[in-house]
């Protein structure tokens, strides 16, 4: 039987609800980088299985899916063990951040609304009082909420996706609990209402660049 001229067997098929591997994949995925699940530690099937509600299957599942990925280190006789990044893999991690974040920086810069200012300094000023209460959770949620509104303002959703997806992975690296960091987020709200896109790209440049000292290079990196 032909399909629009296809064979049956080249017909895709219709996708079904996440999978429970899927739905374990993302939960691990989370708990890695957010750091619950800190670099170098091991990973038991029985207790990830177990605090899941889930059988070990999609647990050795999702772990092979994340090894593949970098998120895993698989290790024979031993078991899986949460990646830790080599001095090397965050600074390409970095210049990579760098280089999307700059971009997007310019970019909102020129197509940005007063709605969305106005929605950077809301988020600018819950990190401030964040970083204040020195509540690390709120401060590493302000910070991420803070760098994707900027990336919406851009208006490339292409670029926002690739963005979210290396600020992921940047985020088992450090907290941003640094009273810098904000007052670096307020130059860049300042250059963006004044539609000085050279300007914005040059914060965010430093800014990035800078967030890469904030934490101290692992062993054996």
């Amino acid at each position: 039987m032909q399909f629009n001229g296809l064979p049956r067997q080249s017909v895709p098929k219709v996708e079904r609800p996440a999978s429970l591997r899927e739905q374990v994949y993302e939960a691990l995925l989370d708990l890695i980088s957010s750091r619950s699940l800190h670099p170098g530690q091991h990973l038991v099937e029985s207790e990830l299985a177990g605090h899941l509600g889930v059988s070990r299957q999609p647990v050795r599942e999702a772990l092979q899916q994340l090894s593949t990925e970098g998120w895993v280190d698989l290790r024979p006789a031993q078991g899986a063990f949460v990646h830790e990044p080599t001095g090397d893999e965050t600074d390409q991690l970095f210049v990579v951040r760098t280089l999307l974040e700059t971009e997007a920086a310019r970019l909102a810069a020129v197509c940005s609304s007063s709605e969305g200012l106005d929605r950077l300094d809301e988020l600018c000023a819950t990190g401030e009082a964040a970083v204040a209460a020195d509540d690390v959770d709120a401060v590493v949620m302000a910070n991420a909420t803070f760098h994707a509104c900027v990336m919406e303002l851009a208006g490339n959703a292409v670029l926002a996706e690739l963005a979210a997806r290396v600020e992921q992975r940047v985020r088992r690296h450090f907290t941003p609990n640094v009273r810098q960091a904000w007052v670096e987020h307020r130059e860049l709200i300042s250059a963006i209402a004044a539609r000085d896109d050279a300007r914005a790209q040059q914060v965010m440049h430093a800014h990035t660049v800078d967030a890469r000292t904030r934490f101290p290079a692992r062993p054996g990196s």
